[in-house]
């Protein structure tokens, strides 16, 4: 009798155990402020988890248009590399689809990364569902069009993966300044071809 009421303890400890773990992985409940989110203080570089990072759905309330840039949601990660981009606003890029549904990047790197191949980082929203691409004016002056920024490639200057990187520029003239003093040379957006998207994600993802 003493055995089986020790197992019936044991047993109800356990439970216990169990449930205030699952509940600690539910937190914040759903629903609850994404505002209260704090990524962890120590956090460089997370590998994503197996499965893949949801697309942030577009909010009719924002007030902004379907596809235009957005702030960077605390809690939102990168689904190429798995950091909190909020965390790196100089470097932060975002994809809007064509159903307002957006991905966040901490860096060019990883935006261009996915719009080469994004079956490994979530299939659902492919190249054909792109509508807008946006990187982050490294000077300062907030969200540019990928496709009409100026970025400067082979410069001193490292990105949040403390690797080579590609600082975007909304004018010429701001990345020339930028080259005259950390190095490189600029590109337009075309220019980030396989060859230089490889080398660059060999500096940021090395594994």
């Amino acid at each position: 009798m003493a055995d089986r009421g020790a197992r019936r303890t044991l047993l109800l400890a356990a439970g216990v155990a169990f449930a205030a773990g699952a509940a600690a992985l539910l937190w914040p409940p759903p629903g609850g402020s994404a505002a209260a989110f704090s990524p962890p203080p120590e956090d460089v570089c997370i590998v994503p988890p197996p499965r893949a990072i949801a697309a942030i759905p577009y909010d009719p309330a924002s007030g902004l248009g379907l596809h235009a840039p957005r702030p960077v949601p605390p809690e939102a990660r990168c689904p190429v590399c798995g950091m909190y981009p909020a965390r790196v606003p100089r470097w932060a890029a975002q994809i809007i689809f064509r159903d307002g549904a957006a991905h966040f990047f901490d860096s060019a790197v990883d935006l261009f990364t996915y719009v080469e191949d994004s079956t490994p980082f979530d299939p659902r929203y492919g190249r054909e569902e792109v509508a807008a691409l946006f990187v982050t004016d490294v000077g300062g002056q907030g969200w540019i069009d990928a496709r009409q920024a100026y970025f400067v490639t082979g410069s001193q200057a490292r990105g949040p993966m403390r690797g080579a990187d590609l600082p975007a520029f909304s004018s010429a003239a701001a990345a020339a300044a930028f080259v005259a003093e950390r190095g490189g040379r600029v590109i337009g957006f075309d220019a980030v071809d396989a060859p230089l998207l490889k080398a660059l994600r060999g500096a940021n993802h090395p594994h």
